[in-house]
């Protein structure tokens, strides 16, 4: 090849288009705690702002509300001052913490079952499987041309998802107005155009985020991912798959090219069709995985119909897992250094927000001196005040 063909050979694109992932439908441990933390996550957002606590006259009775007109913040029994916004310093701090906690001892529990991507993503899949049926039919129907049928699914599918996410932006107001009062101004068209601006750029984030988005909020535009690995070590509990019982792969009663015979991992793939982010956990840790577990429901299940031990995918330390390799016993350790410390600032974090809650004054008043007197005699001997 001359140096001018050279020149003229088209570069390798550093681009790969999006392959959209067809999660498939699985039964299990996880995926029972999965449905759980959604409905008990989706019922507190939804029923909060309908919650009533009686503060006396003139004050909202809304139990939890972030009034910005009012300039304060109701919490049940506290309110929240403008002045005092190092609670919110606080609560922050004790979040970031509590995160870096749970992710030492539980590995990415908080991606996998409770951030709203997660969550919201699993109900508008559930939504997507209920109308258009499980993986290979979702997958069926969008190769098929357009016809009366795929229309119509669509748009329903569509419109419920909507119908979600306008709930869900309606809810996100509640929080900063009276519940009753905002839906019967929004129904009546009363509402302001804050308000509805509000609700509609929730709308379509919720729209946007988990029915278009979904895992790629997670790979590419979620910054937690990139540095959470910083709160791993050996006894943090993560989704693991056993390769050193897994491998070599194959069929059931195959033999391998030497006629030994296989690991326990019969290459179903199972595994990698469940995970809601396109991930083949036999391939190692990945930036990718949010530790939902699902894909340990899906191998427990083919181990059970293939009479094998459970577990080859587990939820287990890296340490446990070469420990049962080596065959040698196994040990949970969630006292250590780094979770003893995170454990430590949340207590002194929370007791010093709980220690300035009980002692703060309810009532604070300056009083200034008048510059002016109070009364001047007049020169024919009169009185007059100020």
């Amino acid at each position: 090849m001359t140096v001018q063909e050279v020149r003229h050979q088209k570069s390798p694109s550093l681009y790969a288009a999006h392959e959209k992932i067809y999660p498939q439908r699985v039964f299990g441990r996880f995926r029972l705690i999965k449905w759980a933390t959604l409905v008990v996550l989706l019922g507190l957002y939804y029923i909060a702002p309908w919650l009533r606590w009686d503060r006396g006259p003139g004050v909202p009775d809304q139990a939890l509300l972030l009034d910005l007109p009012g300039r304060r913040g109701y919490f049940f029994w506290i309110e929240i001052w403008p002045q005092e916004v190092y609670y919110l310093a606080g609560l922050l701090m004790l979040g970031a913490f509590g995160l870096f906690l749970a992710t030492a001892l539980l590995g990415r529990v908080w991606c996998g079952f409770t951030c709203p991507q997660t969550v919201w993503t699993d109900l508008y899949l559930w939504v997507e499987r209920w109308i258009e049926g499980d993986r290979n039919k979702r997958m069926k129907l969008d190769k098929e041309p357009l016809s009366v049928r795929k229309v119509a699914l669509k748009v329903t599918k569509h419109s419920i998802w909507l119908l979600i996410a306008l709930l869900t932006g309606g809810a996100w107001a509640m929080y900063f107005s009276d519940a009753p009062t905002l839906v019967r101004e929004f129904v009546t068209l009363q509402a302001s155009a804050t308000q509805y601006g509000f609700i509609a750029l929730f709308t379509g984030t919720t729209y946007l985020l988990a029915g278009w988005a979904r895992e790629q909020v997670c790979i590419y535009m979620c910054p937690w991912p990139r540095f959470q690995a910083a709160m791993f070590d050996e006894r943090t509990m993560l989704v693991t798959y056993e390769e050193w019982r897994g491998e070599p792969r194959g069929k059931v009663k195959a033999l391998a090219a030497d006629g030994s015979k296989l690991g326990d991992c019969v290459d179903c793939n199972l595994c990698y069709h469940v995970c809601p982010t396109g991930v083949d956990i036999r391939e190692g840790q990945q930036l990718a995985c949010i530790g939902c577990g699902l894909c340990i429901d899906a191998c427990n299940g083919i181990m059970s119909k293939v009479g094998r031990a459970p577990d080859l995918i587990t939820y287990d330390s890296i340490y446990n897992s070469a420990q049962r390799a080596a065959g040698q016993p196994t040990q949970h350790r969630f006292v250590r250094p780094r979770t003893v410390l995170y454990a430590a600032v949340i207590v002194i974090i929370g007791a010093a927000m709980a220690l300035t809650l009980s002692l703060r004054s309810r009532l604070d008043v300056s009083l200034q001196a008048d510059r002016s007197p109070l009364f001047v005699r007049l020169s024919h001997g009169d009185i007059q005040n100020g």
